[in-house]
């Protein structure tokens, strides 16, 4: 004995749809994070790498001291600008590396990526900027011009006039790895579709109701057939 389906009501709630295929697709990894943190590391100490050759790229700033005091050796000169310039440059060139060395080892992309590798190169830069300024030479104008004596001329120590400068390597990594993945990411394919699941809500569709045949009343009397007439 079958029980009997009630068909469904135009005034009902509309049952959920099933899960979308592959939604879980997209969610972040272990190995995800995992990839973003060595990106992050590998910027860190690539920093390293900046302060070495803003160091031997960028220009001078000399000194002379009279003996009571300490001038610029050449007034006019744009040694202070071109030494912001020269990290400005370098930060383009790494943030540029970066990005597309990032992109060639996991071209799928991803958030944990993307904030590695902002990260890691926002932090290599503030690495490379506090070692040149280490590396270079001392900040102490005074020591340095009792050292050299007087009349001789020695050099300034780094400086990053432009502290935007910082920001052109993260900015650079980040837009540029960003729009590689846009470009030349390879897309998933579909999912199949799931048959009764749109992707918007639809009101359900009333069930048609089945007319009923009119049936004569039970009391009516048959009516008395006509005699012929002779």
């Amino acid at each position: 004995m079958t029980e009997a389906e009630t068909p469904p009501s135009p005034l009902d709630p509309p049952s959920l749809p099933p899960e979308k295929p592959g939604a879980a697709a997209g969610a972040i990894t272990p190995e995800d994070v995992r990839d973003g943190a060595v990106v992050a590391l590998l910027l860190g100490a690539a920093g390293l790498l900046l302060g070495l050759l803003w160091l031997w790229l960028a220009p001078r700033v000399q000194y002379v001291s009279n003996g009571e005091a300490v001038f610029l050796r050449t007034p006019e000169s744009e040694a202070r600008i071109a030494s912001d310039g020269t990290f400005f440059l370098l930060s383009l060139g790494l943030g540029v590396l970066s990005a597309v060395g990032t992109f060639l080892w996991r071209r799928a992309g991803g958030v944990p990526l993307v904030i590695g590798l902002a990260v890691g190169s926002a932090f290599g830069a503030l690495v490379g900027w506090r070692f040149g300024l280490w590396l270079g030479p001392s900040s102490d104008l005074l020591a340095a011009a009792k050292q050299a004596g007087k009349g001789v001329p020695f050099d300034a120590p780094l400086e990053l006039l432009a502290h935007g400068a910082l920001l052109a390597w993260p900015m650079t990594a980040v837009l540029l790895h960003l729009g590689l993945t846009a470009l030349w990411t390879p897309r998933d394919p579909d999912p199949v579709p799931v048959f009764g699941w749109s992707g918007y809500y639809q009101a359900p569709t009333p069930t048609p109701t089945p007319t009923p045949t009119p049936t004569p009343p039970a009391d009516a009397a048959p009516s008395a057939p006509e005699t012929p007439r002779a």
